[in-house]
């Protein structure tokens, strides 16, 4: 009588198996957990309106831009730190503006629904606008994403409501998924990224809804873009120059955002 052969092993289920789903043939799997997962939360939090917060990682807040001014020893710590002092206007006013339409989103939050603050969850003007919220005792979302330097969750972000992404693409997604309206505060490339996706799908009409863009600061972006060169040569219209709004202060950027919201949300 021929020899039993030995048992099969038991193997994991498919959605257990680790080595699979982090394989590339399950790619498609982890995209699409990357939508899954953050809807699920979103919806049990009932959050359907958001206020985007994009600019920065690199300013900091006026104390940490003091010391590190006064600690300074040598040239080249001077010039950096007075750089970081430079750069932390934009972080103390991302979070008084994240503050104050915190608290006017509570004032005329209806039946649970308000506009939430939202960042990408990292540093700079996106933990200013996560403080601003939690100084105003508001909730705010930090849409993080994993670096080759990791970029750590700021921690003023409700713990419920902080997410971890991998594809840059889905965390962009979600940023423009429930956006009402965003503010783009003086960045880098990656704000340029995100400032510069949302503006060909306003342009392209990619959205099915109503969106307002608030470009903080034009002394900055004035002379950081030339758009008045692209509508010289044709490569923009003229009206695509009203798919945006400059605001200098957070008292006029407040009045921008609460104004368009009333007429287009409320």
């Amino acid at each position: 009588m021929p020899e039993m052969p030995p048992k099969a092993p038991i193997l994991p289920k498919a959605y257990n198996n680790l080595d699979f789903l982090n394989s590339t043939h399950a790619r498609t799997i982890r995209i699409l957990a990357e939508y899954a997962e953050p809807k699920a939360r979103l919806d049990r939090q009932r959050i359907r309106d958001t206020i985007v917060f994009f600019g920065s990682a690199r300013f900091v807040d006026a104390e940490t831009a003091a010391k590190a001014v006064a600690e300074a020893k040598t040239p080249e710590q001077r010039r950096q730190a007075v750089q970081l002092q430079s750069g932390s206007r934009y972080y103390e006013e991302a979070r008084e503006l994240s503050a104050m339409l915190t608290r006017w989103a509570t004032e005329v939050a209806v039946n649970g629904r308000h506009f939430v603050i939202c960042s990408g969850g990292g540093p700079g003007i996106m933990e200013a606008a996560n403080r601003g919220a939690h100084e105003a005792g508001g909730p705010s979302i930090g849409f993080n994403i994993s670096l080759p330097r990791e970029q750590i969750p700021n921690p003023y972000i409700t713990p419920d409501l902080s997410f971890q992404f991998h594809y840059f693409f889905m965390r962009k997604l979600w940023f423009a998924y429930l956006a009402k309206a965003m503010l783009v505060f003086p960045g880098g490339f990656g704000t340029m990224d995100e400032m510069w996706e949302l503006l060909t799908l306003e342009q392209t009409r990619k959205l099915n809804k109503k969106m307002l863009i608030v470009v903080y600061a034009p002394d900055y972006w004035k002379n950081v873009l030339n758009v008045d060169a692209m509508e010289e040569v044709g490569a923009i219209d003229a009206d695509d120059r009203q798919l945006f709004k400059y605001a200098d202060t957070p008292e006029q950027a407040f009045g921008m955002v609460t104004a368009w919201l009333k007429e287009h949300y409320m």
